[in-house]
């Protein structure tokens, strides 16, 4: 190839790349100076409910860690509530609420009961760490371990998953530094709350709302007023730390005894109301997975997840309307279950529904067996 040749091929090439780079230069400053229209917006926000959505999230993620626990004696059978608080199954609670156990069980949000084991108490100050295995690496629920809250912060009190009275109270910190004693029980600098504390929500977690934190162990309560008396939690942590810190699994020593903590007819009844209805809240908020959870092994096997979640992904909102219990045994219930369905877009089936919901018994844990519309 001639030297000439060679020329005329490098310039057409040089040629060529200053034509591209000209086109690509004038093409790029057109583009950025057009105008983009946007159109009908595909989500909008409602800044009226979006406070009550958070603080409904808050409390349905808050109640996953939060236990209800069940307490027998020799002479009675107590309830009262704790939270867990790290990933090796460790439950903060009152030590008024197992004082004299001889029997232990945690039942968690999805209605799971375990039996649980004791692994540290001060009787004193009515502080306490239960363990239980079966909830090694649950997510715990995050505590406050440094900052104090002041008069007028809001709080949200919390007790029992299950909680057949008051399970959520929302208030303010009325008081701060209060002392006192109660039953032997030494109260230090503990908040003033604007919510009473019943014998089922002892032991239950005194939360920030504007955090989600747990900021207390709601302990004490004034019978017939608002005034409620919660534990901070920088002045247990180190405690309870190191109780979780220097006793392994295979040291634990479960209370037992020959009497056994047996569901009673009426206790199940509102177990199972109960699990319906955490059923139905949580696909109210979206929350698919813990809904599934929440189904025996049959139904899981005749819908695996993906179907079942796609069932409810236009669902605006869902709410039960009434329940009818029939045909109840001892570990079998069946309810008729007025729903009413809210969904973002238009479906042809009527808004309510009545379904047949079977919960009982499965692997000793209570699952929604069947449900279908009647």
């Amino acid at each position: 190839m001639s030297k000439k040749q060679k020329f005329l091929i490098t310039l057409a090439s040089l040629f060529i790349l200053t034509s591209c780079l000209t086109f690509n230069y004038f093409l790029y400053k057109k583009l950025n100076q057009q105008e983009i229209e946007v159109g009908q917006q595909l989500i909008s926000y409602d800044d009226v409910t979006k406070g009550s959505d958070n603080l409904q999230h808050l409390i349905h993620e808050a109640q996953k860690s939060i236990v209800q626990i069940n307490v027998e004696t020799q002479e009675i059978t107590r309830v009262g509530s704790g939270f867990l608080y790290n990933s090796r199954g460790d439950i903060v609670t009152n030590a008024h609420v197992i004082n004299d156990a001889i029997a232990i069980e945690v039942t968690v949000s999805n209605a799971e009961t375990y039996p649980a084991a004791i692994v540290g108490v001060d009787k004193k100050n009515d502080i306490a760490v239960i363990r239980v295995p079966q909830l090694i690496n649950h997510k715990p629920i995050e505590l406050e371990t440094s900052d104090r809250l002041l008069p007028g912060a809001e709080i949200i009190a919390v007790g029992s998953p299950l909680g057949f009275q008051n399970t959520v109270t929302i208030g303010i910190i009325s008081g701060i530094n209060r002392s006192f004693e109660i039953n032997d029980y030494t109260y230090d600098n503990v908040y003033q709350i604007s919510a009473n504390i019943t014998h089922g929500n002892s032991g239950g977690p005194l939360i920030d709302r504007q955090t989600g934190k747990v900021i207390g162990i709601n302990s004490a309560g004034i019978e017939e007023s608002d005034i409620g008396f919660s534990i901070p939690i920088p002045t247990i942590i180190d405690q309870i730390t190191d109780w979780s810190n220097s006793i392994s699994n295979e040291q634990l020593t479960f209370p037992t005894n020959a009497k056994e903590l047996k569901t009673e007819p009426d206790l199940l009844l509102e177990e199972a109301t109960y699990l319906i209805d955490y059923f139905i809240n949580s696909l109210a908020i979206h929350d698919y997975i813990n809904a599934y959870t929440l189904l025996g092994s049959e139904l899981q096997n005749e819908i695996d997840y993906p179907n079942f979640r796609s069932q409810y992904l236009h669902l605006k909102d869902i709410s039960i309307l009434n329940y009818e219990a029939e045909n109840i045994t001892q570990e079998l219930i069946e309810f008729t279950v007025s729903i009413e369905f809210d969904y973002a877009i238009s479906q042809d089936e009527d808004n309510v529904v009545n379904y047949i919901f079977s919960v009982g018994y499965e692997n000793d844990q209570l699952k929604i067996l069947n449900f279908q519309p009647n």
